[in-house]
């Protein structure tokens, strides 16, 4: 199958270096990206070249689009791609909780909408639960400041992390707040509102902690058939803080799911 990544940057090069590499039954046939010249440049080095195209182009061209791109360009992947029936893999739960008609789209067209694990863990385990009565998830968010720098939630409720020297919570909310708030770093909160109970029904706490160095995650879950909590530690990827390195390996584990014949979790 051909693959086309849309958003060539923290986590697009990865996945097109992986797939250089090799993963079997797949080829990078493609890159959407705003900027065309700096995404030809970023290709040297990291993979054979492949054509720039727009995102209808990409849609045309691939039966797989990898999408990664800012927020507001979600749409514009998503829909081209929905009509022409792909497989369409994105981390971006915020997307989809903006634009929850998409999922209609996909259904209409026949496509398939594949959302990643990201910087979580344990979605597996939420889905299942969802299987039977959950009564409550929790999650709890905590980041080194220069990782939430800039989120909109800050900046419109003018709260500063700057120079700060115990940990501070600057968010408690819905994961759908949350996600509306913090667009670039808590996709994982969407993500975990969609595999079970909801994100209104999801409850957010967000904490910029100048102790840490890590991004991390803890959800708790109380269910019927199980009570559980699980805790995650992310390196931030270098061109990005307020993206883990694991969520491009998450995609590259998500394409590999694709064709492989053992497949590992639900």
């Amino acid at each position: 199958m051909k693959v086309g990544i849309a958003g060539f940057g923290t986590i697009g090069k990865p996945v097109a270096a992986a797939l250089q590499k090799g993963i079997d039954g797949l080829e990078l046939a493609a890159v959407c990206s705003r900027d065309k010249d700096k995404a030809r440049r970023n290709m040297e080095g990291l993979c054979d070249p492949v054509p720039v195209v727009s995102p209808q182009e990409l849609a045309d061209m691939c039966d797989v689009i990898v999408e990664c791109v800012p927020k507001a360009a979600f749409r514009d992947i998503a829909e081209p791609a929905l009509k022409a029936g792909r497989i369409f893999i994105t981390v971006s739960g915020a997307g989809l909780l903006i634009h929850p008609d998409v999922v209609d789209l996909a259904r209409d067209n026949k496509a398939q909408i594949i959302l990643a694990t990201g910087a979580l863990l344990g979605l597996d385990a939420v889905r299942a639960a969802a299987e039977g009565e959950i009564e409550q998830v929790r999650m709890i968010t905590r980041k080194p400041p220069f990782s939430l720098t800039g989120a909109p939630y800050l900046v419109e409720n003018n709260i500063s992390i700057e120079n700060l020297s115990e940990p501070l919570k600057v968010f408690e909310g819905t994961a759908r707040e949350g996600a509306a708030g913090f667009p670039a770093n808590v996709n994982v909160a969407a993500a975990l509102g969609l595999a079970g109970i909801g994100p209104d029904r999801t409850t957010l706490e967000i904490w910029a902690d100048p102790a840490l160095e890590r991004n991390t995650h803890r959800i708790e879950v109380e269910a019927d058939s199980a009570r559980f909590s699980l805790s995650i530690e992310n390196v931030p990827s270098v061109e990005n803080p307020g993206t883990g390195k694991i969520t491009a390996l998450s995609v590259i584990a998500a394409l590999r799911a694709l064709t492989a014949p053992l497949k590992v979790g639900s």
